[in-house]
């Protein structure tokens, strides 16, 4: 059995309910895909992409109606080690990329303080406008379980707001195209196993700032937000294990008539109003 038999086996088997079935889940629960759509499956070379890739072939495979896939992989500037990386890992999955070229690394370079942010909304815009070019009227992003949850709690704690990170969103700069997260209900330690298990190599960040940072600090995210809150997450589940599914849950469970405050499409709202 070649590797990527061996791969795609255990995506039917061992992790079939862990990754396969909540990818489907997720696909159908959300309502993510219709017959004809054309979908853009954007792979930045991390675990997380090239898994969603992987399983979007299988999905394709067992469709029930007609739609269309791109695999679409941007290079915004990665080192031709990591560039030959992600092709070998999309030769390795049997993946077809379909891989065009952007300016987004020299472009943020400048930028001394994070410059995370303006990256990933350049890097989206990019891709919707790639996407777009090439017939399809959505784009999926391979953001999971755990980026879900702990963007709940980031706003939460510092940003005083509560907010989901959404399925599904249209998008309001590209008309007719929409964003998709058919990952959403997958945890990550199960991509992390699945990783492990078929010893895989992805790319992590590979930009120029996570590079120089790396020089100059061995854990380059002991700073990052996200990774103090994946670690109070992980804090409070050794008491309580359903920590986790209660975050997501919280964002499906709101009553609103005990918030004080809410927006709804931009405008405020006051519980005062309807008291």
């Amino acid at each position: 059995m070649d590797k990527q038999t061996e791969i795609e086996h255990s995506l039917t088997t061992r992790f079939h309910v862990p990754l396969f079935s909540k990818f489907a889940k997720a696909i159908v629960e959300y309502e993510m895909l219709q017959e004809g759509d054309r979908v853009a499956v954007c792979i930045s070379g991390g675990k997380d992409s090239m898994l969603m890739a992987k399983l979007f072939q299988l999905l394709k495979r067992h469709d029930k109606f007609p739609f269309e896939l791109v695999f679409l992989c941007m290079d915004p500037g990665y080192n031709a080690a990591n560039r030959k990386q992600i092709e070998e890992n999309a030769k390795l999955l049997g993946i077809p990329l379909t891989i065009f070229e952007s300016p987004i690394f020299d472009a943020v370079d400048h930028i001394e303080k994070n410059p995370c942010y303006l990256c990933a909304r350049m890097r989206r815009g990019y891709l919707y406008k790639k996407a777009q070019d090439l017939g399809c009227n959505k784009i999926a992003l391979g953001h999971h379980f755990d980026d879900a949850i702990e963007t709940v709690l980031m706003g939460m704690l510092y940003s005083g707001q509560f907010q989901a990170m959404m399925p599904k969103l249209k998008s309001t700069n590209f008309p007719g195209m929409e964003l998709i997260r058919p990952m959403y209900l997958i945890h990550e330690e199960d991509i992390l196993r699945f990783r492990d298990a078929h010893a895989l190599t992805f790319l992590r960040c590979a930009c120029h700032f996570t590079e120089q940072v790396a020089e100059e600090d061995e854990n380059e995210e002991s700073s990052s937000k996200r990774l103090e809150v994946k670690r109070l997450i992980a804090e409070l589940k050794k008491t309580n294990p359903q920590v986790d599914n209660n975050l997501l849950r919280s964002t499906e469970n709101v009553v609103l008539n005990k918030v004080l405050r809410y927006k709804l499409h931009g405008e405020p709202h006051s519980f005062l109003e309807d008291y």
